[in-house]
């Protein structure tokens, strides 16, 4: 069996700039990564280019062309990004996201299966979910009153008949 690669582990208290390299965790005041990635990103500020990362915990948080699964920000400004999930006080976003639980969000020429915020503002968003006291601008629900009821409607009808199903075939006897 083929054992996994070591990542090494970056640490530094001021100033972290990282190229062309994969990293294991990393932990500044401000990191820089440009065509890099890494597991785990900590630092009052990350700028992010073409790179890639796990986890990212940060105050402000720039991205672009950028791929990061979970990102836990004060601000975020990601373009033409992909992301899993991310949770903000003040997101903007552009690319696609899994999810996006933030105070103020602003969303643009994206795709985004969860919104959640008191303040949203979009342009040419599609989405599944959107949960928002404030919303400004276009939204295409993906999911719209008719599709979740047939949805569900096809959901419990197989669940009804998988439940039948097993009670046929695994009967007591």
């Amino acid at each position: 069996m083929i054992e996994p690669e070591e990542f090494p582990e970056i640490e530094s208290p001021q100033m972290t700039n990282i190229s062309h390299a994969e990293v294991g965790n990393v932990h500044a005041e401000l990191v820089r990564m440009h065509q890099a990635d890494a597991e785990t990103i900590a630092a009052e500020e990350v700028e992010l280019q073409q790179s890639a990362a796990a986890n990212v915990k940060a105050n402000y948080v720039g991205a672009h062309q950028t791929a990061m699964v979970m990102v836990e920000a004060g601000q975020l400004d990601a373009h033409q990004s992909a992301m899993g999930m991310v949770q903000a006080e003040k997101a903007s976003v552009s690319g696609y996201t899994g999810a996006v639980v933030a105070g103020s969000a602003e969303i643009h020429h994206g795709m985004t299966g969860f919104v959640a915020g008191r303040e949203v503002h979009v342009t040419g968003l599609r989405t599944g979910i959107l949960f928002a006291r404030h919303v400004n601008g276009d939204v295409t629900a993906v999911l719209d009153t008719r599709g979740a009821l047939i949805a569900g409607l096809t959901g419990g009808l197989f669940a009804g008949l998988m439940l039948l199903l097993g009670r046929i075939l695994f009967r007591r006897k």
